[in-house]
């Protein structure tokens, strides 16, 4: 059995006759046939010629036709194409030139079947225009088989009236099928969100509306149609995993955010402490080094505002501070309740090996509890910081 296939028709431009010539002449015979009748002298060979006459004018006048800008008329005399029309203006052409099928898109029209198909245009007129086709929303999965919601608006033009008219039935139909199936092909052929170096839906946008410019080209070209501009109109998660997604882009967008800071505090610090450094301000030894880097970053990556404390006493004023003349420091216990100086002695030695900071409060106004304290805590900070000759700082 050998195929069928079908051999691609080529417009071909011509040019007819000028519609105001033609029309002159049927004015001709419209005073002939006037003088005839007021002369009562239909008799003879004078009723052929009104005959002839009268006849020679329904032929003009059935072939007169009139073409807009950006409009072109399909010729075909007794099934032959003869050419196409695209000079806009009054013309006239052989009145048997058919009209073209008008009862297809009406049919379509009538079934219910012909969205965004209108009924041919008389005499095979068909508008050069570009046209919009704002596409409904499809429900498809992208190539992650994420169910998402996708639309598309494409403005397109007739580039060849014959294949336009004789290559495919019902080319503006076949526009919009044919626009909607590329459309699901796309979706499905990139992810709603990539990573950086992937081409996706969402970020993408250039890049993805050009594919389905390429992608329709090649489907409408068989129409001869071509595209001038196409563009995503709506894209979103369908409804169904929509919070869950969202969740997640969230979460990603913390992240990413969370990465900058710590980069950005990192190098803050860095510079921070090359800067003391190098301008000689300050000597800090590791340990000192360590906390200051510590400050610096639960300041700088921190959520909340930060409300900062100044140090009024040394570097090493961490151990015992002296506020106001009643409250004393010691590690992060109160030393409130402890009597005996063995448990302060345990009490400081405890919190001085678990950290640096201090901030256990005892209120105080009695002298002797006063030289407890002191009693307690100072044989053990002149071990823990040897370059301090005085343990108690006052403010």
């Amino acid at each position: 059995m050998q195929s069928m296939e079908t051999t691609a028709n080529r417009e071909n431009a011509v040019t007819v006759m000028n519609g105001w010539t033609m029309l002159g002449a049927a004015g001709v015979m419209v005073a002939v046939d006037i003088a005839l009748v007021m002369a009562r002298a239909l008799r003879g060979p004078m009723l052929g010629v009104f005959i002839g006459c009268t006849v020679a004018l329904i032929f003009i006048l059935a072939g007169l036709f009139s073409l807009q800008p950006n409009e072109a008329r399909v010729l075909v005399l007794f099934g032959r194409y003869k050419g196409t029309v695209r000079d806009s203006g009054f013309h006239w052409g052989n009145p048997f030139y058919s009209n073209g099928p008008t009862s297809s898109a009406a049919s379509l029209i009538a079934a219910g079947k012909g969205q965004g198909v209108r009924a041919a245009s008389g005499r095979n007129k068909i508008s050069l225009r570009a046209r919009t086709l704002n596409g409904e929303r499809l429900k498809v999965n992208d190539i992650g088989g994420n169910p998402i919601e996708i639309a598309a608006v494409i403005v397109w033009r007739v580039k060849d009236t014959a294949q336009a008219v004789f290559d495919v039935d019902d080319y503006e139909r076949y526009v919009t099928l044919q626009s909607e199936s590329a459309v699901r092909h796309l979706a499905s052929r990139y992810p709603y969100d990539g990573g950086p170096d992937e081409i996706s839906l969402r970020s993408n946008v250039e890049e993805v509306s050009q594919a389905l410019k390429t992608e329709l080209e090649q489907r409408l070209a068989k129409a001869g149609v071509v595209v001038d501009e196409t563009r995503l109109t709506h894209l979103a998660y369908a409804p169904e995993i929509a919070q869950a997604m969202l969740r997640r882009q969230q979460a990603e967008a913390v992240i990413a955010a969370r990465e900058k800071i710590v980069h950005g505090a990192v190098t803050m610090v860095d510079m921070a402490l090359r800067e003391l450094a190098a301008k000689d301000v300050v000597h800090l030894d590791d340990e000192r080094r360590a906390a200051m880097v510590s400050n610096l970053m639960v300041v700088l990556c921190g959520d909340s505002e930060v409300h900062p404390i100044v140090n009024a006493g040394t570097l090493y004023s961490s151990g015992w501070q002296w506020l106001n003349g009643s409250h004393f420091c010691c590690g992060s216990t109160a030393t409130s309740g402890l009597s005996s100086s063995a448990g302060l002695r345990t009490t400081c030695a405890a919190s001085m090996a678990r950290s640096n900071s201090f901030c256990g409060r005892r209120s105080c106004s009695e002298p002797a509890r006063i030289a407890q304290l002191k009693t307690a805590c100072d044989p053990l900070l002149p071990e823990r910081h040897p370059r301090r000759n005085n343990p108690l700082e006052i403010f």
